[in-house]
């Protein structure tokens, strides 16, 4: 029996090297520098430079997710039932990778000023390409190895990097675009030819490093092709149904991106209008969403071990609802409006909750993999990915439609180089009242999560036990 178990563990229970790790994470950056900067700076593009009313361009976010829900189960059961050449999940790194900086590279390009029919199928085009490459990458995690320890270490890896990313967003988009357009008197630029070129730049470092992720990773935990050739898009349905801890996290996923999207679309119009910050003090405020995942997230794995997975995330979704609270209380005091360092430090435990809780997540999406395997025998990765995709990218949307409809609601205009007290109090609805209370209910819904560590270790070397009997 021992034996057995041995034989077990070592065939399914993978070390990696830190070359293999980083190469993993890189995949992550990358994504962030193409997606991040459509999160954080795309509507603004869309209102300030495109032309499109703010309202117009919340309608095109949620058409966009919609077309998501229909075409992300297809790309799940697409690459669960393939296997390329190139690797089962790891091929469609550069398969998909290569349009996806194309179309990054359109969205902000303005040849076409203020056309709806240019915006919608550049984005849909973008966001369907990001799916090809972001439903495989997430399901790359769970073929590199089952071992625990290592899921959180290669999740810490990709997050530290992912956040790279961010902060190379959050702090760079300012300042080159800035540089595109050294005339520019305002914090953030409105000319087209600064953003094409930005956008060109970090598209391009966005493809380097897929290639280089898709160089480093190798696929060892992958279903049998038997298993492959029966995988259906109804199975993402039918998983859902049955795996109880995917359903927690894929509402886990809406609520905690959605907080994010919100926030993060909201950071260059507060910064603009509520507090008429420079394009170097914009940098800085949106930087600081990304610098405490390098002091915090190297420390996942021991903080875990700690107070374990709960408590962590309870820890620090409570930190960062501590953040936005006094965010909130210094926009709204003028005497303390002025002291920016006041307006950093709040960013920075805000982000620093923000970062911890929704970087870790992503180590349980192998988790109720592993689930839906022990229950029902599928090692279905990319159907779960796809899955856990659409309800991050529905949290992505309210980034989109939420800010939109906020803004044509207290009335913003584009125009006005001040903002009346009404589109202010809207602006800061978005960086602190709506993103506190979906934080709230995220740690309800973490709350509902059943597999602790014990358990997802026993539950993997059952599977393995399963695959030495076949």
């Amino acid at each position: 029996m021992n034996d057995t178990l041995n034989k077990a563990e070592s065939k399914g229970f993978y070390k990696l090297g830190w070359l293999q790790r980083i190469g993993f994470g890189s995949g992550d950056l990358a994504q962030n520098l193409i997606y991040q900067t459509i999160s954080m700076y795309l509507l603004f593009f869309y209102t300030n430079v495109f032309g499109l009313d703010p309202a117009v361009a919340a309608v095109m976010f949620l058409i966009v997710r919609i077309v998501d829900v229909v075409w992300d189960p297809i790309v799940g059961a697409f690459v669960d039932k393939h296997n390329p050449s190139l690797g089962k999940y790891r091929a469609y790194l550069v398969l998909g990778g290569i349009p996806l900086t194309g179309f990054a590279i359109l969205c902000f390009w303005n040849g076409f000023s203020g056309s709806l029919v240019y915006a919608y199928v550049t984005y849909v085009g973008l966001s369907m390409c990001y799916t090809l490459v972001n439903v495989p990458y997430g399901a790359l995690n769970a073929s590199l190895t089952r071992d625990t320890h290592e899921i959180t270490v290669l999740t810490s890896t990709r997050m530290f990097m992912a956040n790279a990313g961010g902060l190379a967003v959050g702090m760079g988009i300012p300042l080159l675009v800035k540089a595109f357009d050294p005339t520019e008197t305002q914090d953030l630029s409105s000319n087209d030819y600064a953003w094409f070129m930005t956008m060109l730049i970090y598209g391009l470092v966005g493809l380097a490093l897929l290639i280089f992720c898709f160089s480093q990773c190798r696929e060892r935990v992958v279903m049998d092709k038997s298993e492959a050739d029966n995988v259906r898009v109804s199975d993402l349905w039918l998983e859902f149904v049955r795996n109880r801890p995917l359903r927690v996290l894929a509402f886990f996923f809406i609520t905690a991106f959605a907080m994010m999207a919100i926030s993060n679309s909201a950071g260059a119009y507060y910064m603009n209008y509520n507090l008429g910050g420079t394009a170097a003090e914009l940098s800085i405020f949106m930087g600081l969403g990304s610098i405490p995942a390098f002091i915090f997230m190297p420390l996942i794995p021991w903080i875990k071990r700690q107070v374990g997975k709960k408590g962590m995330f309870y820890i620090f979704l409570t930190t960062a609802i501590i953040g936005m609270v006094m965010l909130y209380a210094i926009s709204v005091v003028e005497s303390l409006r002025s002291h920016m360092w006041m307006v950093y430090a709040a960013q920075f435990i805000k982000s620093t909750g923000v970062i911890v809780a929704t970087g870790y997540m992503w180590a349980l999406v192998p988790e109720v993999i592993s689930f839906g395997e022990y229950t029902h025998g599928k090692r279905i990765s990319g159907i779960v990915n796809a899955l856990t995709g659409i309800f991050y990218k529905a949290g992505m949307a309210m980034g989109g439609v939420v800010p939109g409809l906020v803004l044509a609601f207290v009335g913003f205009n584009k125009d006005a180089a001040a903002q009346s007290a009404f589109a202010q109090q809207g602006i800061l609805w978005l960086v602190a009242v709506i993103p506190a209370i979906l934080l709230l209910l995220s740690m309800f819904i973490i709350s509902r999560y059943e597999l602790d560590d014990k358990r997802i270790d026993e539950i993997n070397a059952e599977i393995e036990r399963r695959h030495i009997g076949k």
